[in-house]
């Protein structure tokens, strides 16, 4: 929660538009992502609980093929008047907007389409000409802070994998894709681990180039990085040397792409962590997510001077050991922009959305995971049920997990744990 709330303020706040279920919140509408598919049937679904109002959901272009399916899933809620689902471009998205029957606009996108629809398209005046609220969760430059130690060379391999999933997970189409590892320069194993994340973004599964607009955006990163390292499946690299008199664009650029930058600092142990916090909060563009990965031990040393340094890490979703995209599935988490953005700056967004508890003035959410997989975390005192999590895009039963998992979620059945798990084990 914010500086300064306490559990029993905290819980006397939480119900959000439950405390108030007869007071109408109006007419919502959503502008749904183009990238996952689960997120604009959540946003409906906490317009309608958290702020009592009712939406009109306008899907993404690039999600039209998935309106039938939308209706389908979403029809109690279309036949109790709770819902209209409609399609069509940016004039739609910005009529809608502006119509006079809408109290309230929640956008998930870019920063660029929030500031089309609240000044309009190239407009040069900081006055505002949509005259409803609006929430919004715009992505960012999300970093990647590896702290240094003594890593063994399944840690190296497992991280390193760990990095190719942040940034490849959805063939790097997530607003919450890591795009910048942050390394210590003095780390004896700096060189292994870039090597055994160049060879983990090698050997990822190749997915085509399929969100509107990537193959512009990996091009405008060559001209920025002529020395990046190409990869297959028109994945780029950008390591320290590669990088011309441009080096704060990868920190200010969200590519929404498989590319991957790597940023070295000076020192180690609380000396580089420090200067880690204070880059990534300074120096790159957005507040969404931030990701820690260290050793256990590392961690235990630095006692609480670690935790001071995630307290100050200004980002809504912080995730130790663990990828904040963890923090979006779990939907009891709240997931949204670090607080404090105004619609002429606009960074990651304003307010949260998931946040099932309905809790009211959150600040951030903390994920921690474990450093590695089973058996090895047994061995080391870890607590980790899988071989391999089945987002990383290494898994080898990943789709097939997925499809059990769906499979049980629709029908529950206990009958089915044994070949979920026995699918999970086969990552």
């Amino acid at each position: 929660m914010r500086p300064g709330d306490n559990a029993s303020r905290a819980r006397s706040r939480a119900g959000l538009g439950q405390l108030t279920p007869t007071v109408t919140g109006g007419v919502g509408l959503v502008l749904g992502a183009g990238n996952i598919s689960s997120i604009a049937p959540l946003d409906v679904l906490y317009e309608l609980i958290a702020h009592n109002r009712v939406s009109i959901l306008k899907l993404n272009p690039t999600f039209d093929g998935l309106l039938s399916v939308y209706r389908r899933a979403l029809a109690p809620l279309i036949n109790a008047n709770l819902l209209r689902i409609v399609t069509g471009g940016a004039r739609v998205g910005d009529y809608l907007a502006h119509h006079g029957s809408i109290s309230h606009v929640h956008i998930t996108g870019s920063a660029a389409t929030h500031d089309a629809i609240v000044f309009g398209t190239g407009s040069t005046t900081d006055a505002p000409r949509l005259k409803v609220p609006i929430s919004s969760e715009l992505g960012g430059v999300s970093p990647i802070i590896v702290l240094p130690g003594r890593w063994s060379p399944r840690d190296l391999l497992y991280q390193a994998e760990h990095v190719a999933t942040m940034r490849l997970h959805n063939g790097g189409y997530n607003c919450i894709a890591g795009q910048v590892v942050v390394l210590s320069a003095d780390w004896p194993q700096k060189s292994a681990f870039l090597t055994a994340v160049e060879a983990a973004l090698t050997a990822a599964p190749l997915r085509s180039a399929w969100y509107p607009g990537s193959d512009e955006r990996i091009g405008a990163a060559r001209v920025a990085y002529p020395g990046a390292r190409s990869l297959p499946g028109g994945r780029l690299l950008v390591v320290p040397g590669s990088q011309t008199e441009d080096a704060q664009n990868m920190l200010t650029t969200e590519y929404f792409a498989p590319v991957l930058g790597v940023m070295e600092l000076p020192g180690t142990g609380q000396v580089f962590l420090d200067d880690a916090i204070k880059s990534v909060n300074r120096d790159f563009v957005g507040t969404l997510g931030v990701n820690i990965l260290g050793l256990p031990r590392t961690i235990r040393n630095l006692g609480a001077n670690f935790e001071h340094a995630v307290a100050r890490l200004r980002y809504g979703t912080i995730a130790i050991n663990a990828w904040t995209g963890v923090g979006f599935l779990s939907a009891a988490a709240p997931w949204g922009a670090f607080p404090g953005h105004t619609l002429d700056h606009i960074q990651s967004g304003i307010g949260v959305v998931h946040n099932t508890l309905l809790l009211d003035e959150v600040e951030r959410t903390v994920v921690r995971g474990p450093f590695r997989p089973f058996p090895r975390s047994i061995i080391h005192g870890e607590w980790a049920l899988l071989p391999k999590p089945p987002w990383f895009v290494s898994a080898r039963s990943g789709a097939l997990t997925a499809r059990l998992l769906t499979d049980f979620a629709a029908r529950p059945s206990i009958f089915k744990l044994p070949r979920i798990l026995a699918a999970a084990f086969r990552a």
